[in-house]
């Protein structure tokens, strides 16, 4: 006999059901997405450029690919600081409301959402009217003597498959007027034959 042969056998309690997320909070778990590749800008100037680089179209919603860059024109030390520091102050942040990158989303029907913070806190609530558009993840950010680039994800809820739809933007603190593109339903459409389940069953 040796010292753990007498231990007493493990008992696993029994394995609980994982509460399904809803599907105006985020994207199908078991899903590859249709990859629209848009690659548009929605504000180009000499001092920043703002773009919606590609579009993942689930059977539920989106996620919406978004990258920036600003570049140095004649900034002093300080003033660069300030640029660097507004060029990641994006939806979610603490003072985005006021100065920072504001995204919405305008529906062929009149309904529309701004993202200004993350997805609406309310788990386990299937009832939230959409739609929803949600900041769903932030990409890695850079920035040097010369150059700001960042960028983030924004989950958009439901799929605006019906008619076209309105992106749009703003970021005063940056000189970005309101801008905007339109997100084609025919494309959205198309896309949804692209997805693959990860299991049949």
């Amino acid at each position: 006999m040796t010292f753990f042969d007498d231990m007493p056998e493990s008992t696993q309690g029994s394995r609980k059901p994982r509460p399904v997320r809803p599907a105006w909070a985020g994207p199908p778990s078991n899903e590859l997405p249709g990859v629209l590749h848009i690659g548009e800008f929605l504000h180009s100037s000499e001092r920043m450029v703002l773009a919606l680089k590609l579009v993942e179209v689930y059977s539920t919603g989106c996620l919406l690919d978004l990258a920036w860059t600003v570049r140095r024109r004649g900034d002093s030390d300080n003033q660069w600081r300030e640029v660097m520091d507004q060029g990641f102050n994006h939806p979610g942040s603490r003072t985005a409301w006021d100065s920072g990158l504001m995204v919405g989303i305008s529906y062929a029907d009149g309904g529309r959402a701004i993202a200004a913070q993350d997805v609406p806190a309310v788990p386990g609530n299937d009832d939230v009217a959409g739609p929803v558009l949600a900041v769903l993840g932030r990409g890695g950010g850079a920035a040097n003597d010369e150059m700001v680039q960042a960028s983030a994800r924004y989950w958009l809820w439901p799929l605006p498959v019906e008619a076209d739809t309105q992106l749009v933007a703003q970021w005063e603190a940056l000189g970005v007027p309101e801008s905007s593109l339109t997100l084609s339903a025919e494309e959205l459409s198309a896309a949804l034959a692209n997805i693959r389940t990860y299991w049949s069953e």
